[in-house]
């Protein structure tokens, strides 16, 4: 049974994904055991630009509840930090991981002249590029390219959902994109998706096909293997049956098995909060608080916790002042969180935004996002943060 090129485009939703798999994937099909203390970077991306202020809150600054007289979070109703310092009252296992010395707050982050666009801004923050850059590549798509070059044992980079970030595209390489192990192994072990690359043999008009069909069948093979993979280690964790929950107990799964990736991706919205932003980021966070509570507690019982680094940053933060519809408008710079057992600067790691020194009633940023990434590749990923960044960085001490 030969399928021409039409009909091939036409069989569904794993040749459509498969178009987007990296050249790479076979390499999930060795077993590769994972080196002793294998550091493993976790990035949870809050989509839609969820607003910093109301996450670390300025509760000892004036200027912040005179601008936010219904939204501003009152002293007494945060988690407090420190005498300048409060979390979001959702957040209680950040507090605990604050008081234990795993958290890590770095505000006013961002990058020069800001885009108010969630989609370019995104693209800056994935790219790692400036803002009158267009680049096309991801920076941990690049971490991919350059981290093992003519080497037999590449380290992959998954992220948990339907389709591929621009962070994890490389020029050669590219990260996994899927949503849990089973529905992968499920979709590509259908009978029809079988028949189809058992039955394929080779046709010189049809190159294009050839390699559709041969990604197919590495896309089948892979799949037995992640799926077998995240099976050989099951969590005694209970999580969340949040969206955000499952994603990360596959996580978890994965980091417990022999499959040598560093990188995992995953991403939670919308904090896009015009309107109604109180009830929106208290919902959006309680998911997050848990689901972050039960991995971390997962990786603390396997031992795992030291070796885990997890991040979070969103494309922008809100404007400082609340509008008339009970939310906060596209801003700039905004804070970002790490987490884990590994952790060399702990706590607040730099001072609250200055509400003083606002351009066109926005914060302005004092570190660029770019020096985050340089020091995470260079200290965590041990790699070459010039060659991927191509440029020079100021490293920060927090890994």
């Amino acid at each position: 049974m030969l399928i021409k090129r039409r009909g091939f485009l036409q069989v569904g939703s794993l040749a459509t994904a498969s178009l987007m798999l990296p050249k790479f994937l076979k390499a999930f099909e060795q077993p590769i055991a994972v080196p002793p203390g294998n550091k493993v970077l976790v990035i949870l991306q809050l989509s839609g630009g969820n607003d910093g202020l109301n996450t670390v809150v300025p509760i000892s600054n004036d200027i912040y509840y005179k601008v936010r007289p219904r939204l501003g979070i009152k002293q007494d109703k945060s988690l407090v930090l420190t005498q300048d310092t409060g979390l979001h009252p959702s957040l209680t296992t950040f507090k605990e991981l604050y008081d234990d010395g795993s958290l890590g707050i770095l505000n006013s982050v961002g990058y020069p002249n800001p885009d108010r666009s969630h989609f370019r801004s995104m693209d800056i923050w994935h790219s790692a590029s400036n803002s009158n850059e267009y680049i096309y590549t991801g920076w941990l798509g690049r971490y991919l390219d350059a981290q093992c070059v003519g080497c037999d044992k590449p380290t992959q980079a998954l992220e948990i959902d339907d389709m591929l970030s621009m962070a994890l595209k490389g020029e050669q390489m590219k990260g996994l994109a899927m949503k849990d192990p089973r529905r992968l192994f499920n979709t590509a072990n259908e009978k029809f998706f079988k028949d189809i690359s058992q039955a394929h043999h080779n046709d010189a008009g049809e190159q294009p096909v050839d390699y559709l069909y041969k990604t197919m069948a590495e896309t089948i093979s892979s799949a037995d293997y992640i799926f077998k993979q995240s099976k050989l280690r099951p969590s005694a964790t209970t999580y969340p049956s949040t969206e955000l929950g499952k994603s990360f107990q596959t996580i978890s799964s994965l980091i417990q098995s022999d499959i040598n990736t560093r990188v995992y991706y995953v991403s939670l919205g919308s904090f896009d909060t015009h309107v109604a932003q109180e009830g929106q980021q208290k919902r959006l966070f309680t998911e997050m608080n848990e689901a972050i509570k039960s991995f971390v507690k997962d990786l603390k019982n396997n031992n795992r916790f030291e070796d885990v680094l997890i991040t979070t940053f969103s494309e922008f933060g809100r404007r400082v002042a609340q509008n008339a519809s009970g939310g906060t408008d596209h801003g700039t710079a905004n804070n970002m969180f790490f987490i884990g057992g590994g952790l060399k600067q702990k706590g607040v790691l730099n001072a609250m935004p200055d509400l003083t020194k606002l351009v066109d009633g926005d914060l302005q940023h004092q570190v660029d996002f770019k020096d985050v990434y340089a020091t995470i590749l260079k200290n965590w990923l041990q790699t070459d943060d010039q060659k991927i960044l191509n440029r020079k960085s100021k490293y920060l001490s927090f890994v």
